[in-house]
């Protein structure tokens, strides 16, 4: 098998003087979607904060593409092709949505064309003018994930991409990131929405209390559910 595109091993990360990892060991590969788990305050959104380099306080090894990457700041972390999409989406209020789109700079070939996003999401090429205050959390969820589609990224770490929509804005938002795989993306998410979450990604870890508790594959669902559910307190 190929050499995985992101490899974490035995990552632990501090806020202050408060660890919030003890140990995180994940492999993500190209084209791959991979789920992490977990109850709120585990460690998943410190995790992909950790791979961003967003966190100065870590230990352990994080690589990207072979490349061992714990201590870059984030923009030597994106200029390998990664890019991140907070929960809180970040929307700049006084922009308009292709204002917003086209504030990320373009960090490396093989980015998107503002054309092909507005393909992927309709909305957004019908709300272009209006400014971001304007949009539903739906359409912002949408332009938050749409605006890092040009930089040029291939990894994509995404942080709970359907937290609050409707159920048809969450099926919207599936059928999008599946065309991403299709197109050659790779993505890492934390979604607490499992449902969505297992009918759409490879490989899922479950991380408790700052550690990866378990790790199974889609194919394992139907005989781990009873196991799954109990860890995520479902």
């Amino acid at each position: 098998m190929s050499e995985p595109l992101l490899r974490v091993e035995g990552l632990a990360a501090w806020y202050g003087e408060t660890q919030a990892l003890t140990r995180i060991d994940l492999e993500v590969r190209g084209g791959e979607v991979v789920c992490l788990l977990g109850r709120n305050g585990a460690g998943k959104t410190t995790t992909l904060r950790s791979v961003m380099g967003l966190l100065p306080r870590c230990r352990g090894r994080i690589e990207i593409g072979g490349r061992p990457t714990l201590g870059l700041p984030p923009e030597a972390v994106a200029r390998l092709g990664v890019a991140y999409c907070p929960e809180e989406r970040g929307i700049f209020a006084s922009l308009t949505v292709q204002e917003n789109l086209l504030l990320p700079p373009v960090l490396a070939p093989g980015g998107l064309a503002v054309e092909e996003i507005y393909e992927l999401f309709p909305n957004l090429r019908a709300r272009r003018a209006s400014g971001g205050s304007k949009l539903s959390g739906g359409e912002q969820q949408m332009l938050a994930i749409a605006r890092i589609l040009r930089t040029g990224a291939k990894l994509l770490l995404l942080d709970e991409p359907t937290e609050g929509l409707a159920p048809s804005i969450v099926h919207g938002i599936g059928q999008t990131l599946v065309k991403l795989r299709e197109r050659g993306f790779t993505l890492l998410m934390v979604e607490q929405n499992f449902r969505f979450a297992s009918g759409l990604a490879d490989r899922f870890y479950v991380i408790d209390e700052g550690c990866v508790v378990e790790h199974f594959e889609r194919a394992a669902l139907d005989a781990e559910r009873g196991r799954i559910e109990t860890l995520l307190g479902l």
